[in-house]
């Protein structure tokens, strides 16, 4: 009796690890889509779904092993191990090789679903003489779903931010044949090739340990063949992977995957975005800075001697963080997020503002490309009004609006929206080497403002020469479009952006 009921239990718990190393599998390969694809909502929403129907695939083919059930168990977990563990690891080095990478992705994801739906079943038909049916049903879905949990938390709180998405899949492909290994040998006496799955399992142990121990060579590899050869600095944060790479005397950022700036260029983006607003204002000296945790935006509005107090607010502190201490990239922003003039707040800039009640002079706002929904929000009709809350009566705002040469859809779209809050908004572009003809928007709570005006000057700058109206002027192919507001209940801007950046 004692037999049966610890064998039962140590089931149980291998149901439990199984769940979370499942789980966990699911996240990474949603995590690895959006850093290599974009568009975090569609790939999670898309990889969740193969997920599940896999899994329901798999349940439905487990009713077909009816013979030597403790070995095909145990096989599957050791299948589960390898193909989960090693996903990552395939499909970072495939995202440069093959050109249907997308299939390659969707079908690791519904074997690894399909063999994890096959486990209940299973195990289920194992117990199935030896529990109450009643207790059975409770216990193991109990296990799966507490599991599933403890997954789910991990995973962005200490999985992602210490093991990064290669090695928390192989460490988690590791645990789950562990408990084969341990079940090969604990139940030695119910298998029928009890020899055989003991040393497959000890092999797949090996083999996942060694990739492991070499995971940091292997994803090395993996990024140079998507950068080149020049990585000086990468590091994976629980909302973003960063890489910084050199050319020469250049360095580039990619949050993403996607590139964030170029310092041979960047120069002309943060100047066209600052100075038009920080020259036409009156008295800028309380600035608000929504997004742009790299501080090149922050170190342009600290050439304005009239400014007091700039208020950063990012979300990522991984990311303001690596600006205030890497030497080079303190350097390139002349190490404003140092400056006792800032302040940084590590917040979502949507949140932050329901709580916030000071008013601002200039307001600069730097988000990346609303490529998800997530995004797609801070670009909407409910954040600019709540945006109009913190605005001074003379309160001008720059904002970041796409390129209107790839994608004038988007930019229209952003600029309409703004325009269904605030008075004669200015749409006006500056062309950028790196990204081409790039997109902004000033406005004004007050209609009366000239933005040809130029209240103050600063020397120095290498692009902007105060002349806003020559930015004005779009040609044929950047002309204003027919689009509908961007609304957070409809958040039609995602779509626009995902229809033309995809073609790029």
């Amino acid at each position: 009796m004692d037999r049966k009921k610890n064998l039962s239990i140590f089931l149980l718990i291998a149901v439990f690890i199984i769940s979370i190393c499942g789980l966990v599998y699911e996240l990474v390969a949603g995590a690895l889509a959006s850093y290599l694809l974009g568009d975090s909502v569609k790939q999670f929403s898309f990889i969740i779904g193969t997920y599940l129907f896999s899994m329901g695939v798999g349940s439905y083919l487990a009713k077909f092993i009816q013979k030597n059930l403790f070995d095909k168990f145990i096989e599957i977990e050791l299948l589960i191990g390898m193909i989960g563990g090693l996903s990552s690891v395939l499909l970072f080095l495939l995202f440069q090789q093959v050109e249907h990478f997308q299939f390659i992705l969707y079908f690791v994801v519904f074997l690894t679903g399909c063999l994890c739906g096959m486990e209940i079943p299973l195990l289920m038909n194992i117990l199935k003489d030896r529990v109450q049916f009643k207790d059975l049903v409770s216990n193991v879905f109990a296990f799966d779903y507490i599991g599933a949990l403890i997954a789910s938390v991990l995973f962005p709180i200490l999985l992602i931010p210490k093991l990064g998405v290669m090695g928390t899949s192989l460490f988690f492909g590791m645990i789950n044949i562990l408990v084969g290994v341990f079940l090969a040998f604990y139940l030695s006496d119910f298998l029928k090739r009890s020899t055989f799955i003991k040393i497959k399992a000890i092999v797949c142990f090996l083999v996942l340990t060694v990739v492991f121990i070499y995971s940091d060579k292997l994803l090395n590899y993996s990024e140079n063949q998507l950068y080149g050869n020049n990585i000086i600095y990468k590091h994976t944060t629980p909302y973003q992977r960063i890489v910084l790479t050199t050319t020469g005397d250049d360095y580039q950022l990619f949050l993403n995957n996607n590139l964030q700036f170029n310092t041979k260029d960047e120069y002309r983006y943060h100047e066209s975005l600052v100075h038009p607003a920080m020259s036409i204002a009156k008295n800028p000296k309380h600035i608000l800075v929504l997004g742009g945790g790299d501080g090149l935006a922050a170190r342009e509005i600290l050439k304005y001697p009239s400014v007091e107090k700039i208020t950063l607010v990012d979300l990522d502190e991984g990311m303001t963080k690596l600006f205030q201490t890497n030497e080079i990239l303190r350097k390139h922003n002349s190490n404003s997020l140092n400056n006792p003039k800032l302040s940084i707040i590590n917040m979502d800039a949507f949140i932050w503002l329901q709580e916030h009640h000071d008013l601002y002079d200039v307001i600069i706002v730097d988000f990346p490309d609303p490529s998800n929904y997530s995004l797609g929000k801070l670009y909407s009709t409910a954040f600019y009004k709540r945006l109009k809350s913190i605005m001074n009566q003379d309160c001008i705002i720059a904002v970041q609006t796409t390129s209107p040469y790839y994608a004038p859809k988007s930019y229209w779209c952003i600029y309409e929206t703004i325009a269904s809050i605030f008075p004669n908004p200015q749409a006006y572009h500056a062309y950028v080497p790196s990204f081409g003809e790039w997109g902004y928007c000033l406005f004004s709570p007050n209609s009366n403002i000239d933005f040809n005006q130029v209240n103050f000057k600063v020397a120095g700058l290498k692009f902007y020469d105060y002349n806003f109206s020559k930015m004005m002027d779009f040609a044929d192919d950047m002309k204003k479009r027919e689009v509908e507001i961007n609304r957070l209940d409809n958040q039609i801007l995602v779509r626009y952006f995902d229809e033309e950046w995809g073609k790029i």
